[in-house]
C-alpha cells in the first residue's frame, strides 16, 4: 500500500502529541515512555533528514529545511537532557516542558510550510514514494537515541544546514558546529 509522506509526517506528529500528553497526565507512565517518545523523534528526525529535507529542497524549500534542521538540533539536545533527569524530579518537568514547547513550535511551522509546500510543489506519485523511503528510513532508526548520530547522519545534518566544510570535519566537530546552529 502507498503512503503520501506528508500524511506519514503528520500521523507521527499526532503521536508525539498522543505522548507528550500521557507524559504530563500519568508520571507513573514516564520510565516506559519517555524512552518511546526519544526513540520516536530521532527516528522521525533521521528520517526526514536523509529523505524528505534532500526532497523539499530541491522543490524550493531551502530555507525551510534549514531552520528545519536547526530545529531537529536543538531538539535533539533537548531530549538527551530529557533522558538525564529522574522522572519524579522538577527537573524532568522543566525539561519535559522545554520539548513540548520545541516540538510544537517545530511541528506548527512545518506544517503551515514545509508540508502544505511539499503537497503543492510535489506530484502524488513523488511524494508516495518519498513515503516509502521516509517509512524505511524511519523504522531503520526506531530505537535510537538523542545523541548517537553517526558521522554519515550528522554530515547529512551539516549539508540540510548548508554549513560548509563539513566533509573535513571529524565527527566530534561536526557535532560542536550543529550544537552552535542548534543554539543560534
Amino acid at each position: 500500500m502507498q503512503y503520501d509522506v506528508v500524511d506519514l509526517i503528520m500521523q507521527d506528529h499526532r503521536e508525539v502529541e498522543r505522548l507528550f500528553a500521557e507524559l504530563k497526565g500519568h508520571p507513573e507512565k514516564r520510565p516506559l515512555l519517555t524512552p518511546v517518545l526519544c526513540g520516536l523523534l530521532v527516528a522521525h528526525s533521521r528520517a526526514e533528514e536523509s529523505e524528505i529535507y534532500p526532497a523539499a529542497k530541491e522543490a524550493g524549500g531551502e530555507d525551510e529545511v534549514e531552520h528545519s534542521q536547526e530545529e531537529h538540533a536543538e531538539a535533539e539536545q533537548l531530549l538527551v537532557k530529557l533522558l538525564d533527569c529522574e522522572y519524579d524530579s522538577p527537573e524532568y518537568e522543566k525539561a519535559l516542558q522545554d520539548v513540548v514547547d520545541s516540538i510544537t513550535h517545530h511541528v506548527e511551522e512545518e506544517e503551515k510550510t514545509v508540508l502544505p509546500g511539499m503537497r503543492q510543489r510535489l506530484s502524488a506519485e513523488r511524494r508516495y514514494e518519498l513515503g516509502e523511503l521516509f517509512a524505511r528510513s524511519r523504522a531503520e532508526h526506531l530505537g535510537e537515541m538523542p545523541g548517537q548520530a553517526s558521522r554519515e547522519e550528522l554530515l547529512t545534518q551539516a549539508k540540510n544546514l548548508g554549513l560548509s566544510g563539513a566533509s573535513s570535519m571529524s565527527k566530534a566537530q561536526l557535532k560542536k558546529e550543529l550544537e552552535k546552529a542548534a543554539s543560534s
